[in-house]
């Protein structure tokens, strides 16, 4: 018998890296080459790459709708990542520098919800829109909502 060196599984890296990919870890278990193992990988890594960029330019298009709305200059800077921050703190009249505070952790949820707060009244919506940021699914909706709405 030879003595190879057997490659560890995919089913403890693909379970680390999301909890949804704990619906794919039978699948890999149970496939009978690794070549299935990284089919499955690969599909569901396609899949949260496409819905990750399907947000993204519906979040960069509804902010700059909100942009041209509240008559902000320059609103192709929602396109930019990290400059879109700049903007959504011109949009909220807030300084310029909050953008810094959004690269420190916990201090982020705080800035990002009083920018969005600042972006809805800018709207002339309630301000609890912008708390709304923080509950899933519907943080989904609170971007195209202050875009779109009348």
């Amino acid at each position: 018998m030879s003595m190879q060196a057997r490659r560890p599984s995919l089913v403890p890296v693909v379970s680390l890296l999301t909890p949804a990919a704990i619906c794919l870890a039978p699948g890999l278990a149970f496939a009978q080459d690794e070549r299935a193992a990284w089919a499955i990988f690969g599909a569901f890594f396609y899949f949260i790459l496409m819905f990750a960029l399907a947000f993204y330019v519906y979040a960069a298009l509804a902010l700059q709708v909100i942009a041209d709305k509240t008559r902000t200059p320059n609103g192709w800077m929602a396109w930019i990542p990290i400059i879109n921050l700049y903007l959504m703190t011109q949009i909220a009249k807030k300084p310029g520098w909050w953008v810094l505070l959004c690269f420190i952790p916990l201090v982020n949820i705080i800035i990002t919800v009083l920018l969005w707060v600042g972006v809805a009244e800018a709207r002339q919506k309630p301000g609890w829109w912008g708390i709304l940021i923080l509950v899933p699914i519907a943080n989904l909706i609170v971007p195209g909502y202050l875009a779109w709405s009348d």
